[in-house]
């Protein structure tokens, strides 16, 4: 097949907005140039792509689940000043996604990247790596946030029922229905994109019915004093620098799957410029929702211990309970939150499918023949998609079996999908950001720093995140995130010596032509 060459500006020139048959012909060119066929249709216009990307993250969402959790490592500082910090640092990983994105869109995502931009004696492996990393991230990712859906529904119901006592196995029956009930979501692709617009509208709704209504209803309100100067420190870590380096996995968690929208590539029109606008605007909608959220909230707290000792075992519900002082009005707003979540769930389903169906094309996983294929009259890869949807399921089994093992896969979904990020950015260096052709997003001098800050922040939570969240650590509260990450690597590396070696990009594709400055 031809090499595909990637111009400063897009390689192929988009086409009038009057005539959107000849844009969408100019994109399947350019994707045949790579040497992939055109299998899914361009049914995501900017606003549904944004709509799912957001969706995926909805860091006001995911902050409710882990916003009291982080408060025990830090206080209401570790969220109010964490979050700052860590949009600082999304800024720079989106950045980093986007310029990638911009110059080889590609439902691949990083693993595609990283075979364009490595060695060619390690290309393969390396892409391989960021594939299995990318995916596995994803999988954990979304058992994580069914797993908080299940837990607020369960919470609503113990709330209204006080002499109910809530066991593991209700939570993991309500995870199994909630995990299929999303699924079903994805299984008729003209249906997604409108999908994607109604969550996006629901959560910022749900965002604003609840950002005032806490804060109205709650008597008295917290003092200025507490919301931005409350630390605490009750992790039993000596030093209150490690508890709040400990504790930043809560606010990072919402911002961990900012690649969500580069899976979509093959599926909306312009993707070098449109994929670019989906990744920054999912951190800048994330960082201003769930930062006001959170002091909205914290303005709202009366008792502090009652919400972290929870007998509803979600202390946002709780919050909103204190703060209404009125148990039908704490579960309509959490239902809100749950309503949300669903959307959430949907977006992480369409997030983890489409990355296992291009995975699969390029014969990276086990089953690929399977997993690869598209159903066209549901205009989805609905093998990979129901595949996946099993993975999380089963995984929701762990949960009977230890709580604190599941929660280690949230921490685990992080760091793998931050390596799989800095594999291509890696290589990215390798080739020299100047000395490759690029796509319309660009930041130059910019985009170096925010490389490098993406890689250090990767070292940062492979090292910080694998240590306990107190002390002294027991089995009941230990980190298990190292054992996770020896699970993956076993099974990759299985795969590999077993079947990947032979089989993965077996079948050469179109290959970008690195273009080195004449003096090399």
């Amino acid at each position: 097949m031809g090499e595909f060459d990637l111009e400063k500006t897009a390689s192929v020139k988009p086409a009038s907005s009057s005539d959107s048959s000849n844009m969408v012909d100019s994109d399947a060119t350019r994707l045949a140039e790579m040497g992939y066929t055109q299998d899914l249709n361009r049914n995501f216009s900017i606003l549904s792509l944004v709509g799912i990307a957001f969706c995926m993250s909805n860091s006001w969402f995911g902050i409710s689940a882990s916003m009291i959790t982080g408060i025990s490592s830090g206080g209401t500082v570790l969220i109010i000043y964490g979050l700052l910090w860590i949009t600082i640092v999304s800024m720079a990983v989106g950045s980093s996604l986007a310029e990638l994105a911009s110059a080889m869109p590609n439902a691949g995502g990083q693993y595609f990247w990283a075979h364009e931009l490595a060695p060619r004696k390690w290309a393969r492996f390396a892409s391989y790596l960021t594939g299995w990393f990318g995916y596995a991230g994803a999988i954990f990712a979304c058992s994580s946030v069914v797993l908080g859906l299940a837990q607020g529904c369960v919470g609503m119901w113990k709330l209204g029922h006080p002499d109910f006592e809530i066991e593991a196995w209700h939570i993991v029956a309500t995870y199994q229905v909630i995990n299929f009930w999303c699924y079903l979501f994805n299984c008729w692709g003209k249906t997604l994109p409108w999908v994607a617009k109604m969550t996006l509208y629901i959560s910022l709704a749900s965002y604003f019915i609840i950002l005032v209504t806490v804060p109205a209803c709650a008597r008295p309100h917290a003092s200025a004093e507490f919301v931005f100067g409350h630390f605490s420190n009750q992790t039993g870590w000596k030093s209150d620098g490690m508890a709040f380096i400990v504790g930043l996995i809560n606010p990072n968690w919402i911002f961990a799957c900012l690649d969500s929208a580069t899976h979509l590539a093959e599926e909306v029109p312009q993707p070098e410029k449109n994929i670019p606008i989906a990744i920054m605007a999912t951190v800048a909608i994330g960082a201003v929702t769930s930062w006001t959220y959170c002091v909205s909230m914290f303005f709202g707290i009366k008792d502090l211990s009652t919400l972290v000792s929870s007998t509803t075992g979600v202390p946002i519900l709780e919050l909103y309970y204190q703060a209404l002082n009125n148990k039908a009005g704490a579960i309509v707003l959490e239902t809100l939150l749950i309503v949300t979540g669903m959307g959430c769930q949907i977006a992480c389903h369409t997030w983890q499918s489409r990355l296992c169906w291009a995975f699969a094309r390029d014969r990276g996983l086990p089953g690929h023949q399977w997993l690869s294929q598209v159903n066209k009259t549901l205009d989805v890869p609905l093998v990979a998609h129901s595949v996946s949807c099993f993975i999380v399921g089963a995984l929701g089994l762990l949960y009977l079996g230890s709580s604190t093992a599941f929660n280690s896969m949230m921490t685990a979904c992080i760091s793998l999908l931050y390596v799989s990020y800095a594999i291509p950015v890696v290589c990215l260096w390798y080739q020299g950001r100047d000395k490759i052709q690029h796509g319309p997003f660009w930041l130059g001098k910019l985009g170096a720093a925010a490389n490098i800050m993406t890689i250090l922040w990767t070292i940062f939570c492979i090292v910080m995140y694998s240590f306990p969240s107190s002390m002294p650590a027991t089995t009941s509260n230990m980190n298990y995130v190292s054992v996770v990450y020896f699970v993956v690597v076993v099974i990759m590396l299985a795969d590999w010596f077993i079947r990947g070696h032979r089989s993965f990009k077996s079948e050469e594709k179109g290959e970008l032509e690195v273009k080195m400055d004449d003096s090399e």
